[in-house]
């Protein structure tokens, strides 16, 4: 499906195995030096290209698989199978310390996967406020509040203790870089997904891994895909996309890939999954009474975020 956004032709696609094809195809790149030259980076919401900063969001091939080694240990279905009771401790801790009646969406969703993914950094816990301040700058008067998140995150890639094994040649900058984008990225995707998954298990009886699923295909965090541009002239089912043409895979229609496909699949995927199990674990053995206070509203999807409930005001006991 053809848009016009930015004052340039995109293309858009909705169906499942079309997306598929195109979160697979080396054609389709992320380095947005690709974008049209006239988009602004901040209204567009552009990353640095590859070239001004290695990121795992933006390169590709094998820079691309390079980097992304650095991060698999953190990763990998053994560590956070056996890293899921600090996940069930974190969510009990972090429920026990609010008051009884509470607006969820105020605090605890976006503290919760914060606390998660400090731990699992070697982050200690009181720099969790830190990693807040920094991720709430980062969404406000963006692109004016970038440098002073980017130090706190800098700050708090100093203080992880996890083994990350960047490529050679990297610089510090790079870690830190690496850092922000996966608290950040951690953050703002979870934090959304967690309010619609607690929404959903206060209304209805769904077992633990249903409601993952299920809050996560109705709500998805991000109503798109990050930017992909065409290397060259591409034929996409029937439709010519020429060389340099900016494509995004719609997830409100093809939500069975939120957590994308191919080779940039989400590396953090399996940790957000068990991140919202353990979290609607904990409700339903602790807070066995909770219940809704007031009915549910929410925002449409803006940008680079998914629809958000203005407010998810419980009563928990």
């Amino acid at each position: 499906m053809q848009q016009t956004w930015y004052d340039h032709p995109v293309w858009i696609v909705t169906e499942p195995e079309l997306a598929k094809a195109v979160l697979t195809d080396s054609r389709f790149a992320k380095d947005t030096a690709l974008a049209p030259q006239h988009w602004d980076a901040a209204t567009a919401g552009l990353e640095p290209t590859a070239a001004e900063q290695l990121a795992i969001t933006t390169l590709d091939g094998e820079p691309h698989s390079r980097l992304r080694k650095a991060f698999a240990p953190l990763f990998t279905g053994a560590k956070l199978r056996a890293f899921y009771p600090d996940m069930r401790y974190i969510a009990e801790r972090l429920l026990g310390e609010l008051p009884n009646e509470v607006d969820l969406v105020e605090d605890f969703t976006p503290r919760y996967p914060l606390a998660v993914l400090c731990e699992l950094l070697g982050i200690t816990a009181q720099h969790v406020e830190t990693a807040m301040a920094s991720c709430r700058l980062m969404l406000v008067d963006y692109p004016a509040n970038v440098p002073t998140a980017m130090a706190g995150f800098a700050r708090l890639s100093a203080e992880a203790t996890a083994e990350l094994r960047m490529p050679d040649g990297t610089t510090e900058h790079d870690l830190h870089y690496q850092i922000f984008t996966i608290l950040f990225a951690g953050q703002i995707t979870t934090d959304l997904a967690a309010s619609s998954l607690v929404a959903r298990l206060l209304t209805t009886d769904e077992p633990p891994d249903v409601l993952v699923r299920e809050s996560l295909r109705a709500h998805p965090p991000a109503p798109y895909t990050l930017w992909r541009f065409t290397t060259c002239e591409v034929d996409l089912d029937g439709a010519r996309l020429p060389q340099g043409a900016p494509v995004l895979v719609d997830l409100t229609r093809v939500p069975d890939l939120v957590f994308g496909h191919g080779p940039h699949y989400c590396i953090g995927a399996q940790l957000a999954q068990l991140e919202l199990r353990a979290l609607a674990e904990t409700f339903r053995t602790s807070y066995p009474n909770a219940r809704l206070t007031a009915p549910l509203t929410r925002t449409e999807p803006d940008g680079i975020m998914g629809s958000r409930l203005h407010a998810l005001p419980v009563k928990l006991a």
